[in-house]
């Protein structure tokens, strides 16, 4: 039989002649025989089931009328596209079609049979609509109705075929009937549907149960065999989305999950809608993407510096910087590799870019004032900095020349050369630190906030140069300078980033792809978690924002437990925690807190028009003395001397060292 198909197939190529070619043909001639043989059927009918009984001036209109019914039939048909549909796919829309076709049709029948040829029987003209309805509708539904009965016919086939749904609304019931209508995703079957609304409980949608709440997916997994679970959603609040998809982790299944509620209102909810779930979507909040022309007018035409341009938030800024079309990018970074990719990337998605890509360190003051001297940026976003905790503990004063000279140093020289913003990256260990790395970068944001505070009181001659090495291009008495612009200085400080280098998930992947063990340092350590683009956004929005002397902090949402993360993160890569991939415990590294904080007591907290963007109270301390402990500090780094820690402890009160420190 397959042999005579592919000859007939063949044969049909050939001749250029489609498979949709002969369905249509079909279709006419069926509707020839059924527009006429349902008024047919209802003059036998009407004379008692015998051709004989028919009286003759009936049986003499009907035939005459025929031909004239059947032209008009198939130009009716032709107009409201019934040979143009995919009935294997027919759905509501086909049954309005065709239920108004043959409304149309019988009333033309009634009217012209009538004045042309003679009244007809009663009987006639309601029966003859109805079984011609029924034959146009049974021979276009009968191929999906084949198909739904060979499905309902399958055995289950498994735990990589059975379908569950989490949630019984507008998207749950696309998703359900797109994946029973369509041959794209071979093989699945929707056996049970979920939804908290007990109101929906022991009903079906198109014949699958909707089996009970969120406390009865366990059991329905086993019950049903699932292999696969498809969360439709979209309106669900970020807390319930995290509880369900932390319950359907534990099932081992494969979850996927439909991206929001914008695919309903614009009719876009089919399976293919469905998005692999990621560690992101456990984070228990709706992602942050600020898109305001407020937030990027500032960067159009202007030209921008980013220091430590290759890491991962400041490649991220360059990018999203490069979107907004500035007058001039320039990205400056200390590791060749990273900002060589970040130029490549630039390049072929931004032909017109005026980049330049600059190696050298914050450091080197020298170097900064021969970058500043030649573009003269007007804003600067500042995301070089070392940033590893455990390492910075190892060579704190590494974390303290990097870190707090390396951002006095470019503040510097963004005052001395005019600079209109300056925008720090600082982080949530910076309140109230127990380590170096930490410690660092609150002496960053209180030397930012140094500047500003001179600035505005127009004693910018306070602020003086910091070197080590006497050049003619610095005064030996590092005289402080006169400013002609009073330099925005911002922060802004936030969590942990996902997908950053030196982060837990990169981390745990790469544990899970050689087999574990995934290494926790402690089971109840928490951490405050935000995506790569998040951060960005709120850097951006800050420059928007500021005013000088500001420290933005976003509201993260919950805190996150990292072994629930690495949990989550083993189930998500298709393995059992425990039993596939183990778990261990290593103890706190050096340094290391079990939960973070996004502000200190002593920090207030001031509303934006972003109400998840709030601005810390600025700390009351005396800048020019601050200065002048930072001078000091230099000279403690860079002497090597092993109490740097006692030192930083003097300025930065907040600071207390972890007994877990080497």
């Amino acid at each position: 039989m397959r042999k005579i198909r592919d000859s007939i197939k063949r044969f049909l190529d050939a001749l250029h002649i489609k498979h949709w070619h002969l369905v249509t043909t079909f279709l006419i001639l069926y509707d020839i025989v059924a527009v006429n043989g349902g008024y047919f059927l209802a003059l036998w009918f009407r004379f008692d089931c015998r051709v004989s009984n028919i009286y003759e001036p009936f049986l003499k209109n009907y035939l005459k009328f025929a031909p004239i019914y059947t032209l008009f039939c198939i130009g009716t048909f032709l107009a409201l596209k019934l040979y143009n549909s995919i009935w294997r796919f027919a759905s509501y829309r086909e049954l309005v079609h065709v239920f108004f076709s043959s409304v149309i049709t019988s009333v033309f029948h009634t009217l012209f049979i009538t004045l042309l040829f003679g009244r007809m029987p009663i009987s006639y003209y309601a029966f003859g609509a109805l079984f011609q309805f029924a034959f146009i509708l049974a021979v276009r539904f009968s191929y999906r109705l084949v198909l739904l009965l060979r499905e309902t016919r399958k055995p289950l086939s498994g735990e990589n075929s059975n379908v569950m749904i989490i949630g019984a609304g507008s998207a749950g019931a696309m998703i359900l009937r797109d994946i029973n209508s369509t041959d794209k995703i071979s093989g699945e079957k929707v056996v049970c549907i979920i939804d908290d609304n007990s109101n929906k409980w022991g009903r079906y949608i198109d014949g699958v149960p909707i089996v009970g709440g969120r406390e009865a997916i366990f059991y329905n997994v086993k019950k049903y065999n699932v292999g696969k679970i498809y969360i439709s959603i979209p309106s669900a609040s970020p807390q319930d989305r995290r509880d369900i998809l932390s319950i359907c982790n534990e099932t081992g299944c494969d979850i996927k999950s439909l991206p929001g509620v914008y695919q309903i209102l614009n009719g876009e909810v089919t399976a293919s809608n469905l998005k692999t779930v990621t560690i992101e979507d456990l984070l228990g909040r709706d992602p942050i993407n600020i898109q305001n022309e407020d937030t990027f007018s500032y960067i159009k035409d202007n030209t921008v510096l980013v220091t430590g341009g290759g890491g991962s938030i400041g490649s991220e800024l360059c990018r999203q910087v490069a979107a907004h079309h500035p007058k001039k990018l320039i990205i400056l970074d200390i590791y060749e590799n990273n900002a060589y990719d970040i130029q490549q990337e630039l390049l072929h998605n931004f032909p017109e870019l005026d980049l330049d890509v600059l190696i050298g360190s914050v450091r080197d003051s020298r170097r900064l004032d021969n970058v500043f001297s030649k573009y003269h940026p007007d804003i600067v976003y500042h995301a070089a900095a070392h940033k590893h905790v455990p390492l910075m503990e190892d060579s704190p004063c590494e974390s303290i020349k990097n870190n707090v000279v390396g951002t006095y140093k470019t503040a510097y020289a963004a005052v001395k050369y005019a600079c209109k913003r300056f925008i720090l990256i600082s982080t949530d260990k910076a309140v109230n630190p127990t380590n170096i790395m930490g410690a660092s970068k609150r002496l960053c944001e209180m030397v930012i906030q140094a500047f500003s505070r001179l600035l505005t009181e127009d004693k910018s001659e306070a602020i003086y140069p910091l070197y080590e090495h006497y050049d003619e291009f610095f005064d030996e008495n590092k005289v402080g300078l006169k400013a002609t612009v009073k330099t925005e200085f911002v922060a802004v400080r936030f969590g942990n980033v996902l997908g950053s280098n030196g982060s837990v998930v990169p981390k745990f992947k790469k544990q899970i792809e050689s087999g574990g063990p995934v290494t926790v340092t402690h089971p109840d350590i928490i951490r405050y978690f935000m995506t790569i683009p998040e951060a960005v956004s709120l850097v951006l929005e800050a420059g928007a924002y500021a005013k000088g002397g500001e420290i933005f902090v976003l509201d993260m949402g919950d805190p996150v437990k990292i072994v629930d993360l690495a949990r989550n993160l083993i189930r998500l890569s298709g393995y059992i925690p425990d039993v596939d991939i183990k778990i261990e415990y290593t103890g706190l590294r050096p340094g290391e807190k079990l939960y973070e904080e996004k502000l200190m007591d002593s920090e207030g907290l001031e509303r934006t028009e972003n109400k998840l963007i709030h601005i810390c109270k600025p700390m009351d301390f005396d800048p020019k003395k601050l200065i002048k402990d930072v001078s000091d500090l230099m000279d403690v780094c860079y002497s090597e001397d092993e109490k740097i820690r006692e030192y930083v402890k003097k300025i930065v009160p907040t600071y207390h060292p972890a007994d877990n420190r080497p």
